[in-house]
């Protein structure tokens, strides 16, 4: 990109930079006339496009280099690295070639099976066993390993009926010997354990092929919605009638959707769920892999062993067993789980074949790719045409955007289209008409995409319940919530939400469907507005702005941005002189943009925003008098805000020393957070940080979000080292910060009481239940019916306080 972006004639250039929405097509046109004869752009498609060089194409030697390794690690009994070198080669193992490409794909499923029975994962060896007798129905051993597989499940009679295909598939004397060894011991643990042959059988009970993350709820949008248009925003969102807290008021389903590059080796690239141990890969490429053969199926509509209809049984096969093969093949083979909608459209389809542009190209580029040949294929068009994606009515940035962004956009969609062309065979006219959608298409998802998160719980409840027994063991560590980018997607109408640093709404993801749920009263007629980036309370006002006029190219006016809010009064303050003065003292910048807020407010009575149209509530007046009442007694307009001052008596203080003192101090905070991630806490690193602990107490505001940092840096450094009552002070004494800066209700506090309540539980501490309420109640405002599905750990931590009782 760098070089093509090199050879650019600075006159072009210069055209670029003046360019305006309807000039796209004629500098597309101009820099597509310059590209095209370069031998240097043909090299970067050539690279990118041609199966040749293709660098994501199956390799049987490859797949057959993992495999040895996986065979090796398997013999000295290193299960879980014979595991991994499995699921390597079936990356690169042909699946629909021929006969031998198919046995070799078939061959490493089992052998994968047999690594994940030996590490306990059953249901996981199960299904493997189920992908090679899809692939290859007659191969005895396949059917072995599912036979030993379901009598570990205690599924015995399909055990047995494996065992029993197995020995008429099987050509050698000594295999028969072997499975008739074996179809014995699996008839007496029958008889031992005393099943009935119609009890619970996990093989009927469950398509093992199927998805576990599809989204189900009984829980549906009863609200209607409308766009409106507000005079600083644009369209937006409001209701046409008064929404109750915690209200579902959208889902929708992405029109495209990638998963981020840093994702693809741990999440599904259909559903963008975790990949369990059974991973399932592409048919055609080595990029992809999935969760099951459903996604894999709904993603490329290729699913592996599309061809197994074609098997012979033997002559030898009883009618019985024939019937009971067919029903395992049609049941498993992933394919028959794809709705039978004709208007399905398999996003990876395009780029599956090994060419390596979607692998190397940026996730917001092939993303643009995606949304293209949907909506050609939706339309049932063979060409593009200049109406190809209006029908996605997003807005788009590239009047605001610099030449550099310019370029690249104009660039990424000249080589995007020559390679949509080339490895999809799309009749896409490269004209200067037809690649000035794609720059558009491009700045609109820059602009409307949307970031996709999945929530982990880290340190899960296991380790918690021995430390209950031993609160004073060394790494009884607290569980914690972590937010993960997984992906990106388009949602059409979930982008028509306004932005805002307090918003009222909350939008969150179970596998790539979106959730938008109120996150307080809403009434009729009133915006709906989620938040873009970080909200009032994670970052102050001057960095929310610059980060939401770089990404989005707006200048914020919300009400987290226009009125006076005790967040941004106090984040990154210092403390008043003054020993029992809880003012506030703030600096040249953060008085700069105190002083245009006190300005905005003394116009506007009773603290209300022209764009809420709501008086602030008075206990945020009441928080603010505490810290600044000095801006509430003031009524003179040309009051003026110095940095230095105390915002509630008027002391000054000196900022110079102060900010060196703090300086100073958080060196030792920030030591002590490194020794926590490398899980190394010595004893004078504990120590250093928590004398500077008390030096930030001197210097910085109560509130300020760095004094939140250091609490709970030092209740995991306690944690780490099995000291957990002081680990549990700090853990409160950072949340006690975190509600004034959020609220009481915000998620942030949830995520933080995870930790607290996991403490409390360690210690075996009654109050737990306290914690636990308030985050269960967090959790249904933020989350409502689907809380318990995306936060699972808290159903533990239920169970195991009631123990306390």
């Amino acid at each position: 990109m760098e070089k093509l972006k090199a050879v650019v004639p600075s006159g072009l250039k210069g055209i670029l930079s003046e360019s305006n929405p309807e000039d796209i097509p004629s500098t597309c046109s101009s820099l597509l006339e310059f590209f095209q004869p370069l031998p240097l752009f043909q090299k970067v498609v050539r690279e990118l496009t041609d199966p040749e060089t293709a660098l994501c194409a199956k390799n049987v030697a490859t797949a057959l280099d993992f495999k040895q390794k996986g065979n090796e690690y398997f013999s000295s009994g290193d299960y879980a690295k014979a595991l991994a070198f499995y699921s390597q080669a079936l990356r690169f193992a042909p699946m629909e070639v021929d006969k031998l490409d198919e046995m070799l794909a078939t061959t490493i499923y089992v052998n994968r099976a047999s690594s994940l029975h030996k590490m306990g994962l059953l249901i996981e060896a199960l299904r493997d066993c189920n992908r090679a007798v899809v692939l290859s129905p007659c191969y005895a051993k396949a059917w072995y390993r599912r036979g030993t597989a379901n009598a570990s499940l205690q599924n015995f009679e399909d055990a047995i009926s494996d065992m029993t295909v197995a020995m008429n598939m099987e050509v050698s004397l000594g295999g028969k010997n072997q499975i008739k060894d074996k179809l014995k011991i699996i008839l007496d643990q029958r008889k031992r354990t005393m099943r009935e042959s119609s009890s619970t059988n996990l093989h009927n009970d469950k398509n093992l092929g199927s998805c576990s993350n599809t989204v189900s709820t009984d829980e549906t949008c009863q609200i209607k919605l409308q766009c409106v248009s507000t005079p600083s925003k644009g369209r937006g969102m409001a209701s046409l009638s008064d929404i109750a807290q915690a209200s579902l008021v959208h889902s929708e389903e992405p029109y495209a959707v990638i998963l981020l590059k840093h994702c693809r080796d741990n999440y599904c690239h259909f559903c963008l769920s975790e990949l369990p141990a059974d991973m399932v890969p592409c048919t055609s490429c080595s990029i992809s892999l999935y969760c099951s053969q459903h996604c894999q199926a709904k993603a490329g509509g290729k699913p592996s062993g599309s061809n197994s209809n074609n098997y012979s049984i033997p002559k030898s096969v009883p009618p019985d067993l024939e019937r009971y093969i067919a029903k395992t093949l049609a049941i498993d083979s992933g394919y028959a789980l794809v709705d039978a909608n004709a208007d399905h459209f398999f996003e990876h389809g395009h780029e599956c074949g090994g060419a390596h542009w979607p692998a190397v190209l940026p996730c917001e580029i092939v993303l643009a790719g995606r949304a293209l040949v949907k909506s050609i294929v939706d339309k049932g068009h063979s060409k593009g045409g200049s109406e190809t994606i209006e029908s996605l009515e997003l807005l788009n940035n590239y009047a605001q955007m610099t030449l550099e962004r310019k370029l690249e956009t104009h660039i990424y969609s000249i080589i995007l289209a020559y390679c949509l062309q080339q490895s999809y065979g799309l009749e896409f006219s490269l004209t200067g008409a037809s690649i000035s959608q794609l720059v558009i298409l491009i700045c609109q998802i820059k602009v409307n995409s949307m970031a996709i998160v999945q929530m982990k719980s880290v340190d899960a409840y296991g380790p918690l319940e021995q430390s209950r027994s031993q609160p004073s063991t060394k790494g009884a560590l607290t569980s914690n919530i972590e937010q993960i980018r997984v992906g990106q997607a388009i949602y059409p109408a979930g982008s028509l939400f306004n932005h805002s640093c307090q918003p009222n709404v909350h939008a969150y993801f179970i596998s790539r469907t979106l959730f938008i749920r109120t996150t307080e009263f809403v009434p009729a007629g009133y915006p709906l507005e989620l938040s873009y980036g970080p909200q009032v309370g994670q970052q102050e006002f001057k960095v929310r702005q610059q980060l939401l006029e770089d990404r989005y190219s707006f200048k914020c006016q919300c009400g987290g941005c226009s009125e006076m809010n005790l967040s941004d009064l106090v984040i990154n303050a210092f403390r008043c002189a003054k020993p029992n003065c809880l003012g506030t003292v703030l600096d040249s910048c953060m008085a700069k943009h105190t002083q245009q807020k006190v300005s905005w407010l003394q116009v506007i009575p009773n603290f209300g925003s022209f764009e809420r149209h709501l008086p602030i509530d008075k206990l945020k007046r009441e928080d603010i008098s505490k810290v600044a009442q000095l801006l509430l007694e003031q009524t003179n307009r040309t009051f003026q805000v110095d940095p230095g001052y105390c915002l509630n008596c008027g002391s000054y203080n000196d900022l110079e020393s102060s900010h060196a003192t703090a300086k100073k101090a958080e060196i030792y905070i920030y030591r002590l957070h490194n020794a926590i991630n490398s899980m190394e806490v010595a004893t004078n690193t504990l120590t250093d940080a928590l004398e500077s602990l008390y030096i930030l107490r001197s210097t910085l505001h109560a509130y300020n979000k760095d004094m939140a940092e250091a609490e709970d840096n030092l209740a995991a450094a306690y944690c780490s080292i099995g000291e957990l009552h002081p680990a549990m002070d700090h853990s409160k004494a950072s949340i006690k910060i975190l509600e004034k800066l959020y609220s009481t209700n915000h998620i942030v506090i949830g995520n933080e009481l995870v930790k607290l309540a996991s403490i409390q539980l360690s210690l075996g501490d009654s109050t737990v239940m306290d914690s636990i309420n308030q985050l269960d109640e967090i959790f249904s405002l933020y989350y409502g019916s689907h809380s318990a599905r995306i936060f699972p750990y808290l159903e533990s931590l239920k169970r195991e306080a009631s123990k306390l009782y």
